[in-house]
């Protein structure tokens, strides 16, 4: 499907820019038709065809592109390594897919090429990919098939170590159908991830189907972010909830001019009430907060743009057309209303399966259903709440603690900018609550008094935090989502 979209958006767009990087560096949609036919026919010379695995340590900018699409164009499968990731992270996941060539920089080597393992090409300099380039190259047509594998996307490792969701051409025909339109149209857009991401491998299609020029930046700037939006005057600010609340606190903010914005879409997992409510006064438009993962294939459930301050602020809403969504026992079973147990999607943009791991597979994927390891309950108004992950709940005295749920109240509190919640070791409740809070005004913190009694009138006595941690910013991991493990590591001295 990536195949045939880069020569069909060649023929319609032509000298269009396709993609620009921060350094000026563009792509037009002809050259992108041309550099990845002249590249896919070196990496043929190379071995690489129908079913090799090309993995690729790239930043992300042109050649990461080009070389994205040459490998659709032989029916090969696209894995990516997160520029942001350490050598050993790197060396898992090349044993982990088995890659038949590596292509990587220098600098994004480290970890790549141990002995038993694939051919690394290192590529360096202006141009780093002429050297596979074959001048006037064209592989052979590719017999159209929407089971073929395209890529592997690789979990930000935000509860454990990475795992490689792998999608076929029909789940990126069906992100197309999903996510045209609406609020991005077909003008400039800002590649919020870096591009190994699922935000990018699976829907990168669709917007080179629409014309955009993309925006790639090889480390994400909100300085920079908030200047395209503001020259390019874009319709849409889109990224995950960290961004948002940097966006924000950037010095820069309140000199830009952004009343061309209409929406602001937030991917990933639910954002603090305190988020939503100053993003959409400071940026003046509405916010949809979109619940997915890399399984899922980056689809999932959706505030309104419309949405009330229930829905909006404390709520995931809804399945968004074409997904279906349930809350189930241990036992498989629906759960009533208003009662918690795990969420399932259905979705036709779900991943095909974890790359060479069967076992997880089946276990990820239940006739249909996308198990998501998340925790959450529907209100009587049909929106979800989402309430922690299965690995997340800690238990304090006998009693369950759902983080996401403590999390929602004290992130309302006017002292809190931003808030998690995770257990501490405990000698008489087995764990308590910490409330790891990055304050409003540096200078006038909340004290954990005050918490607990903002959250004394909606949360039991036993869910309310023990202890308090003050932090200038929260860590974040390679996919810019907040480092839970680190936070809880830190608690139990690990």
């Amino acid at each position: 499907m990536l195949a045939e979209t880069v020569v069909e958006a060649a023929r319609r767009f032509g000298d269009r820019t396709a993609l620009e990087e921060s350094n000026g560096a563009t792509v037009s949609y002809a050259d992108l038709d041309g550099r990845s036919d002249e590249v896919a026919v070196g990496l043929a010379t190379r071995g690489i065809g129908e079913g090799s695995v090309l993995l690729l340590s790239l930043p992300s900018g042109v050649d990461y592109l080009v070389a994205y699409a040459a490998a659709a164009k032989l029916g090969a499968v696209t894995a990516g390594a997160n520029p942001r990731w350490a050598g050993p992270e790197r060396r898992a996941v090349d044993t982990a897919v088995g890659a038949d060539l590596v292509l990587a920089t220098s600098s994004l080597a480290d970890g790549l090429g141990e002995p038993g393992g694939a051919e690394v090409l290192v590529l360096d300099g202006d141009a780093p990919l002429d050297s596979l380039r074959v001048a006037g190259g064209t592989p052979p047509p590719l017999p159209s098939d929407p089971e073929r594998p395209v890529c592997i996307c690789f979990t930000s490792g935000s509860t454990g170590s990475p795992k490689g969701a792998w999608f076929a051409g029909r789940q990126l025909t069906a992100a197309a159908d999903l996510d045209t339109g609406g609020a991005w149209g077909g003008g400039h857009l800002i590649a919020g991830t870096a591009m190994p991401h699922v935000g990018f491998m699976t829907k990168v299609p669709w917007q080179l189907a629409g014309g955009a020029t993309i925006h790639t930046m090889d480390r994400w700037s909100a300085g920079e972010v908030l200047q395209l939006v503001d020259e390019h005057r874009m319709p849409a600010v889109n990224g995950v909830a960290a961004q948002i609340a940097l966006m924000l606190r950037h010095p820069d903010f309140d000199h830009h001019d952004f009343s061309c914005v209409q929406a602001i879409v937030v991917g990933a997992g639910a954002s603090p009430p305190a988020l939503v409510h100053e993003a959409r006064e400071r940026f003046g438009a509405p916010y949809s907060n979109r619940y997915s993962s890399t399984e899922s294939g980056g689809t999932g459930l959706a505030t309104s743009l419309d949405a009330d301050d229930e829905e909006a602020l404390h709520t995931v809403g809804r399945p968004r057309p074409g997904v279906e969504a349930e809350v189930r026992s241990t036992d498989g079973d629906p759960v009533p209303a208003g009662e918690v147990g795990e969420l399932l999607l259905r979705t036709p943009t779900a991943m095909s399966g974890y790359w060479r791991d069967p076992g997880r597979t089946a276990e990820a994927l239940v006739d249909g259903w996308l198990r998501t390891g998340d925790l959450a309950r529907i209100d009587d108004r049909g929106c979800f709440r989402l309430v922690g992950r299965t690995g997340e709940m800690y238990i304090r005295g006998g009693y369950n603690v759902h983080p996401q749920e403590v999390e929602a109240v004290l992130g309302t509190h006017p002292a809190v900018a931003q808030v998690v919640v995770v257990p501490r070791p405990d000698d008489v409740m087995g764990e308590v609550g910490v409330a790891v809070v990055v304050a409003t005004d540096p200078d006038r913190p909340p004290e954990l008094g005050d918490l607990r009694a903002h959250g004394d009138d909606r949360l039991a006595a036993y869910k309310l935090p023990q202890a308090l941690r003050l932090l200038p910013a929260l860590p974040l991991n390679s996919g810019d989502k907040v480092d839970r493990q680190r936070l809880t590591d830190d608690e139990r001295g690990g």
